[in-house]
């Protein structure tokens, strides 16, 4: 079970995730802002997410900063690299965030993978686990999650390796260059569901 200040977390981890984001100015206008491009299939995902959870469990009371705002979405219609950009110019008309636009449509050429399905299907050869969750908002505002690993490694303090996708020298690179045990002390490695 996972805890925050020392007391268990009483919602499940998707509510609690929902409530945590509707409770923080900053990302809901992030998600409102996004929304406004009406993408299919999209969310906003890496440390958008990842990054509140750890935060709330550290009991940090200042959100760590993002580097970026990752705006992910999936079109098959159009592939072009250049329409990412033009996503980011707009964005950058209604808002001052540091937008990374990416068409997960596109994205396996990049990686080396077969291509993906939809965005959630992107998501799931992402390096790490904790990394692959996302948040978007419905027609009607209402916040959704999109985990294709589910949200429990999320809340239990680790950082692992997707076994669908084993890249050791990209994850332990990732682990250096963003310092994340640095940041985020309580956290453990989990390279094969073992904790390191």
């Amino acid at each position: 079970m996972p805890y925050l200040e020392g007391q268990p977390i009483q919602l499940p981890p998707d509510k609690q995730i929902i409530k945590w984001l509707q409770e923080d100015e900053y990302s809901m206008e992030v998600l409102n802002v996004a929304s406004k491009l009406s993408l299919t299939d999209w969310c906003v995902a890496a440390g958008f997410v990842r990054n509140i959870v750890w935060d709330k469990i550290h009991g940090f009371v200042k959100p760590t900063p993002l580097n970026d705002i990752d705006l992910i979405y999936f079109d098959q219609s159009n592939m072009d690299p250049d329409q990412d950009k033009k996503y980011e110019t707009i964005l950058k008309t209604w808002s001052d965030h540091p937008w990374s636009v990416k068409n997960q449509a596109r994205m396996h050429i990049r990686n080396d993978d077969m291509p993906y399905a939809s965005t959630s299907d992107a998501m799931s050869y992402w390096v790490e686990v904790e990394t692959a969750i996302g948040a978007s908002l419905s027609k009607d505002g209402e916040i959704l999650l999109n985990a294709p690993f589910g949200l429990d490694a999320l809340f239990s303090n680790t950082i692992t390796l997707n076994q669908k996708r084993i890249k050791r020298d990209a994850f332990k690179q990732r682990l250096e260059s963003k310092m994340w045990l640095q940041q985020w002390p309580k956290l453990k490695v989990d390279y094969s569901g073992k904790i390191l």
